[in-house]
């Protein structure tokens, strides 16, 4: 399967996993993740198959966390409910996601895609 590469043009650390992509001729779908976030579905199965908490999902630097106070809004949340409010909008989602539909890795770090995607 080709990987779903879910990422934000604009955003630099997209920017690093593409460029490492293509650098090791990795075939990907991207997908614009603020036009076409993933689904509150999606996410969950994402979650589960990362290992990761969901809370590590959100973009904790993004302007929009701050703003709208998420870090105390999450506390007392389900997965469930945290993977909801990510669906709203794709700029609270921590990025890039990839995913071959057994693995997924959030965020870039070259070693971390060697491990996965290579």
């Amino acid at each position: 399967m080709t990987l779903r590469f879910y990422w934000y043009p604009k955003c630099g650390t997209c920017q690093k996993a593409k460029k490492w992509f293509d650098e090791h001729d990795i075939d990907y779908t991207s997908i614009h993740i603020v036009e076409e976030p993933p689904s509150k579905e999606q996410l969950l199965d994402y979650i589960s198959k990362s290992g990761l908490p969901a809370k590590k999902f959100f973009n904790t630097s993004g302007k929009k966390y701050r703003e709208q106070n998420i870090k105390d809004k999450i506390k007392d949340m389900s997965t469930e409910e945290m993977a909801e409010l990510l669906a709203t909008d794709g700029m609270l989602i921590k990025r890039p996601i990839v995913t071959d539909g057994h693995n997924v890795t959030v965020g870039f770090k070259e070693e971390m895609f060697t491990e996965n995607w290579l």
